[in-house]
């Protein structure tokens, strides 16, 4: 009897996997079929998700990271380099891939509410937040519309840039990846027979598009694009990938790679984390490994790794580290999935930066911002009206007003007029009329990339250094760290050139997306 039970349960057991494995089975495409231009010397982007300064300086000490060591000894290292803002994966790669800000390519955060369909937008949410929005929805906006929809029609991607001159492009488990291509993505039947995907999804990326197992060339990244592993967007995925098209002799003019994995563990852990840095050392190693040896690696394609934001400690203590938005604004009705309509107020939290949106015209901006500023863990509040942008902190009695095209240069050649206290955003001008930035590096173009980016009545809320804003469902980060923010502790990151002397017009993200062309052509 126990024998037959057993016998019973291991054919159940095989029975699953086998139906599991089936329904996960990925199909390959074949980089032989595809035609890619030649270039003399392929220019290479890794993106490295919370990639820092401090904590990459300390492993290539240690002798923990040689692949870095290697690229930075024989290529330029530039340790402070301006994200975008809000400090979110999604608008920071808008911005790479755009050379624009929110205010033009549209993408306000990972977090937003899009007033038209009065909705809240989530590309990355927590599990919480996915039962609270529903997995079908969040599906079809992280991977078909935030590409195909929310990112501006008129701002070129470097992808359609370099596709008006005919030249190819590969993008590697990258977040924004619009081309002039069509591709069609492999839609597990799981996915499309729970119906929160339909089976035939057509999307327009570059050349060459690898996305996890919706798109994949290398048969052997078969182990690593399981449902448990992210379905392939992560370090070792990108890796394999790039590795197998270097091998194949088909590494298009231009090629971003994604390496994801450091995100969670610093989030997790900290921001002095270095476990991250050794993973993804690893597979720089394997990457580089795919040519003779890596001095012949730089010698035929120019290597660029940066970060894309930096992340910032938060304190330990729950009641302290998080400024929980629905507390501070209790008086109000707040919007939420299953009851949006009359509502006061929706909220948009991305970690350490969120927007409020007034969804009632009779509530006043001044109502709002007298209650925040009393709470002393928010750096600054802003709002705008018109082409105008206000900030207010703890302690200040009026707003400081800023907005383009005035008196006052700041460091990038951005002229801007000014009214009230520069303290607010840590700033102060000399007897030549130039601005000097402080502990919120290109403040003024950034933060009105934010005001501007998207339709709505809404205030910017910004916490300090140690905090982290929370609504009812976002996840929090108290003891680990996290990011979002204005401030320099989540806006600076390394970058690193190798393989040729050229490097951007000003250290910011903003400005790579004219020099990665030039480069390329």
């Amino acid at each position: 009897m126990i024998r037959k039970l057993f016998v019973s349960v291991m054919i159940f057991f095989f029975f699953i996997v086998g139906l599991g494995w089936y329904l996960l089975i990925t199909p390959t495409k074949d980089l032989n079929k595809i035609s890619i231009t030649a270039s003399p010397k392929p220019v290479v982007v890794l993106v490295i998700d919370s990639l820092m300064d401090q904590s990459l300086k300390k492993a290539v000490a240690e002798g923990k990271a040689p692949a870095f060591e290697f690229l930075m000894k024989h290529g330029q290292y530039h340790p402070e380099v301006v994200s975008s803002y809000p400090t979110m994966s999604v608008t920071i790669d808008s911005t790479l891939l755009t050379g624009t800000y929110a205010n033009d390519h549209q993408v306000p955060g990972l977090v937003w509410f899009k007033q038209d369909e009065n909705r809240v937008i989530n590309y990355g949410p927590g599990k919480i937040e996915l039962l609270n929005l529903g997995a079908k929805q969040v599906l079809s906006d992280s991977l078909i519309g935030l590409n195909k929809a929310h990112l501006n029609q008129s701002t070129l991607t470097i992808y359609e840039e370099l596709a008006k001159s005919e030249i190819h492009s590969a993008s590697i488990n990258g977040l924004i990846y619009r081309g002039n291509q069509v591709h069609p993505l492999h839609i597990p039947k799981i996915a499309s027979g729970m119906n929160l995907l339909p089976s035939d999804v057509q999307v327009n990326g570059p050349s060459l598009l690898s996305m996890g197992n919706l798109s994949q060339f290398n048969q052997e990244n078969d182990w690593s694009n399981r449902l448990w592993k992210a379905i392939g967007v992560n370090n070792q995925f990108t890796a394999n990938e790039l590795k197998y098209v270097i091998q194949k002799d088909q590494l298009p003019p231009f090629t971003l790679a994604y390496f994801p994995d450091m995100d969670h563990q610093l989030h997790k852990n900290g921001p002095m984390e270095r476990k991250g840095i050794e993973e993804v050392d690893k597979q720089l190693q394997v990457i580089l490994n795919a040519y003779p040896s890596w001095g012949e690696a730089i010698q035929k394609a120019v290597w660029i790794i940066h970060g894309d934001s930096a992340q910032s400690a938060v304190i330990n203590d729950r009641s302290k580290a998080l400024i929980d938005l629905n507390t501070l604004l209790d008086e109000y009705s707040f919007w939420s999935p299953d009851q949006p309509s009359n509502k006061d107020i929706a909220l948009a939290v991305n970690e350490r930066m969120a927007y409020i949106y007034l969804q009632d015209e009779r509530i006043e901006i001044s109502d709002i911002s007298s209650k925040l500023k009393m709470d002393s863990r928010i750096g600054f509040i802003a709002w705008k009206q018109g082409n105008i942008g206000y900030v207010m902190a703890a302690g200040s009695d009026k707003p400081f007003a800023f907005s383009p095209n005035g008196p006052y240069t700041d460091p990038y050649g951005q002229s801007w007029r000014l009214n009230g206290d520069l303290s607010i955003l840590d700033l102060s001008i000399n007897e030549q009329n130039k601005i000097k930035y402080g502990d919120y590096p290109d403040a003024l173009a950034r933060l009105n990339g934010a005001l501007q980016s998207h339709k709505g009545r809404y205030i910017i809320v910004d916490a300090k250094p140690g905090y982290e804003f929370v609504g009812k469902n976002s996840p929090n980060h108290a003891g680990g760290a996290a990011h979002g923010s204005l401030h320099k502790v989540d806006s600076v990151v390394p970058l690193i050139i190798a393989g040729t002397d050229q490097k951007p017009k000003n250290h910011r993200l903003i400005d790579f997306k004219d020099w990665l062309v030039e480069l390329t052509k």
